[in-house]
C-alpha cells in the first residue's frame, strides 16, 4: 500500500480507503461482517475509513467504533455532518449549534475523543458559510477534530470556503469529496482544476459507479444479487443503461489486454490523477477490500491513460448527474 498527503496537510492517507456507507443498513452489512472488513482493511495497509452520522442513522459510526477497539491508532476516521437524519429545527445543516451537537454525538458513537477528518456532508445555503467554518476551526483548536474537509461542494463554493479560511486565519479545507469515476467525469471541467489550484486533496466517491465498474455486471446488464444496483431501482435506472454498458465493455476489453480486470482499471485510472489522494470503495463482505487494494498496484503509464481517454471520448457515458449531490430540504421550510 502506498500513501499520499491529503491536500497540503501533513496527514498521510492510504491510496485506497474503506467506504462504510453499507455498514448497518438493512440487508447489507451486519456488525460481524463490518468488523471483519475493517480488520481486513487494516491488515492490507488501509488506514482511512469514510462514514457519516447519517449512514444507517448512525449505526455505521457505531460499528466502526466498536470494531476499532484496541486498534484506533491504526485507522484514520473521516466522518461527516450536515445532512438530515431527523426533521425539525436545528437538527441538520451548518449552524454552530448543530456542528457542536453533531461532533459530540459522533465521538460517542465512534468511541473516540477525536475525529481525524471532519467533513461538511453538504453545504448549507441557508446561512453564511463563515458560521460553519468558524465552528469547525474551534473544534480543531479544542482537539476534537484534526483536519477539515468538504463534501458535495460546487467548485465556486469550495473556492469561496478556502478563501474564507485563509482570510480569517481559520483551519483550511484539506479535502473535497465528490462523485468521480470513469462513468462520471463532470468534475474535470471545474472542480478538479480548482482543487489543483487550491492544494485540496480529492476523495472520489462512487469510484466504481454504483457497481458498474466492478466487473460483475453481465454484458446484458444483470447485476449480482445483493448488490446496490440489484437492490436500488433508482440507481439501476440511472447507471445501468445501454450506453454505459457499451463503455463498460470497451473498458473491460482494454483492461483484459493488460492482464487486469475492470475494477483494477477503475481504481488505477483515478489514482493516475495526482490530485486524487485516496479512493474510498465500499465493501459489503470480506475479500472485497483485498481486491480493491490490489487494484492500486497498477500504475497507468501516460500512454495507457491517453488510450483510456480515447475510449471514453469514443463511448460517452450516459450518467447525467453533477459531481455533487444537493438535498431539497435545504430549500424548504423547516
Amino acid at each position: 500500500m502506498r500513501y499520499r498527503h491529503l491536500g497540503r496537510s501533513g496527514l498521510e492517507v492510504s491510496e485506497v480507503g474503506l467506504g462504510a456507507n453499507s455498514f448497518g443498513e438493512p440487508n447489507r452489512t451486519g456488525y460481524d461482517e463490518a468488523k471483519s472488513i475493517i480488520h481486513e482493511a487494516l491488515d492490507c495497509g488501509v488506514n482511512f475509513v469514510d462514514t457519516s452520522n447519517v449512514y444507517a442513522q448512525g449505526v455505521s459510526e457505531e460499528y466502526i467504533g466498536k470494531a476499532l477497539k484496541g486498534r484506533r491508532g491504526e485507522m484514520l476516521i473521516g466522518t461527516k455532518f450536515g445532512s438530515r437524519r431527523v426533521h425539525g429545527p436545528n437538527l441538520f445543516g451548518g449552524s454552530r449549534k448543530f456542528v457542536l451537537d453533531s461532533i459530540d454525538a459522533s465521538l460517542g458513537r465512534l468511541q473516540t475523543d477525536y475525529i481525524d477528518l471532519y467533513m461538511i456532508h453538504r453545504p448549507d445555503p441557508r446561512m453564511p458559510f463563515e458560521e460553519t467554518l468558524q465552528a469547525l476551526d474551534d473544534l480543531v483548536r479544542w482537539g476534537k477534530v484534526r483536519y477539515v474537509g468538504g463534501c458535495n461542494f460546487e467548485s465556486w463554493r469550495l473556492t469561496h470556503g478556502q478563501w474564507t479560511t485563509r482570510h480569517n486565519g481559520w483551519t483550511p479545507i484539506v479535502s473535497s469529496q465528490f462523485a468521480y469515476s470513469l462513468l462520471n467525469r463532470s468534475a474535470e471541467a471545474e472542480m478538479i482544476p480548482a482543487c489543483r489550484q487550491l492544494g485540496i486533496g480529492v476523495i472520489p466517491y462512487l469510484p466504481l459507479a454504483a457497481g458498474m465498474l466492478t466487473g460483475k455486471i453481465s454484458p446484458e446488464g444483470v447485476a449480482p444479487d445483493g448488490s446496490r444496483l440489484a437492490l436500488n431501482p433508482e440507481f439501476a435506472s440511472k447507471w445501468n443503461t445501454p450506453q454505459n454498458l457499451r463503455l463498460v465493455a470497451a473498458l473491460t476489453g482494454f483492461a483484459a489486454q493488460h492482464g487486469k480486470g475492470l475494477l483494477d482499471l477503475a481504481i488505477a485510472w483515478l489514482l493516475s490523477e495526482p490530485q486524487v489522494r485516496t479512493v474510498i470503495s465500499g465493501a459489503s463482505r470480506p475479500g472485497q477490500i483485498t481486491a480493491n487494494t490490489a487494484a492500486s498496484e497498477w500504475r497507468l503509464s501516460d500512454a495507457e491513460r491517453t488510450e483510456v481517454g480515447a475510449i471514453l471520448e469514443a463511448n460517452p457515458a450516459s450518467q447525467p448527474d453533477n459531481y455533487y449531490s444537493t438535498a431539497p430540504y435545504f430549500y424548504q421550510p423547516t
